[in-house]
């Protein structure tokens, strides 16, 4: 074999190596992306931002899918005259919500017609984009996703999480094409520390049926 064939060779395989590289980046690219698992439980805080009243609502959360339970706690941030601070219990398997106001501990019980919503990505949802948050040196890598179908092109729910681990930051909610509400997360913490949380205060064993309102 002369020097030639040699060298024509190597170059050959060399170029063969480096298309299939190609090819197998290209078809990892191409592969479908698949929504990630949430974490199950954990705590954390959030910020609700509701696009009707303009209102944002800083609150602590614990958050337990399999129990399909709900626990929301409004932040104090600031002393505002005649506004009430609530506590939030959602027991999704009783069906029932409880209200109870942090200063009084005055509590309603509130029946609950909608299903458990848990904070995750359906399997069947549409995959939007995947981006970094941040900037250089201090970058997260998270997905958007969207429950957007080709018959309805517009989405009602869009969210994003981390790539890694999957903990939600934003999810965002539409109806008749206008945004109602946007939450953000953030401090999120695996599990729950205190059980207890989900458990009403004495003061709901005489529950009112009427929810109460922020004002005085």
């Amino acid at each position: 074999m002369t020097l030639k064939t040699i060298a024509f060779s190597r170059g050959f395989s060399a170029l063969l190596m480096s298309n299939i590289l190609i090819s197998l980046i290209w078809a990892a690219r191409a592969q479908p992306a698949v929504p990630c698992k949430a974490p199950l439980q954990w705590e954390g805080r959030t910020v609700e931002y509701d696009h009707s009243s303009g209102r944002n609502i800083r609150a602590m959360v614990s958050y337990d899918n399999p129990n399909q339970r709900l626990r929301i706690l409004e932040e104090k941030k600031r002393f505002i005259p005649c506004k009430k601070f609530f506590e939030y219990i959602y027991l999704y398997k009783d069906a029932v919500m409880y209200q109870i106001e942090q200063e009084t501990k005055l509590c309603s019980k509130i029946s609950l017609s909608e299903p458990w919503d848990p904070y995750d990505i359906p399997d069947n949802s549409t995959y939007e984009d995947q981006y970094y948050i941040g900037g250089p040196g201090d970058q997260i890598m998270i997905q958007e996703w969207s429950d957007r179908k080709p018959a309805r092109k517009l989405e009602n729910w869009v969210g994003v999480y981390t790539v890694k681990d999957c903990y939600p930051v934003q999810e965002t909610y539409t109806k008749n094409y206008s945004v109602t509400t946007s939450t953000r997360f953030f401090d999120l913490k695996l599990g729950i520390s205190d059980p207890s949380v989900f458990i009403p205060p004495s003061t709901c064993q005489t529950a009112q049926s009427e929810k109460m309102t922020y004002v005085c």
